[in-house]
C-alpha cells in the first residue's frame, strides 16, 4: 500500500520529482531574498540611523500636522 502512493500508476517518478524540484526551487528563492534582505536592513540602518534628533522632530510634525507631537 505504501509502494503505491510512491509510485502512483507508474507516474511516480515523475510526480516526485516535479515536487522536489519545486521546493527546492521555493527554498533557494527564500534563501536568496532573506539574504537580500539583510542586505538592505544593513544599508538603511548604516544611512538612516544617523539622523539627528532636531531633524527627526521635524520630520514628525510633517507628517503628522495638527496633531500633537509628545
Amino acid at each position: 500500500m505504501i509502494t503505491e502512493l510512491f509510485i502512483l500508476n507508474g507516474y511516480g517518478l515523475f510526480v516526485w520529482s516535479a515536487f522536489i524540484f519545486t521546493f527546492v526551487s521555493c527554498f533557494t528563492l527564500y534563501l536568496k531574498t532573506k539574504k537580500e534582505l539583510k542586505k538592505q536592513e544593513a544599508i538603511f540602518l548604516i544611512e538612516y540611523k544617523q539622523i539627528p534628533e532636531t531633524k527627526a522632530e521635524v520630520i514628525k510634525k510633517e507628517i503628522l500636522p495638527g496633531s500633537t507631537v509628545y
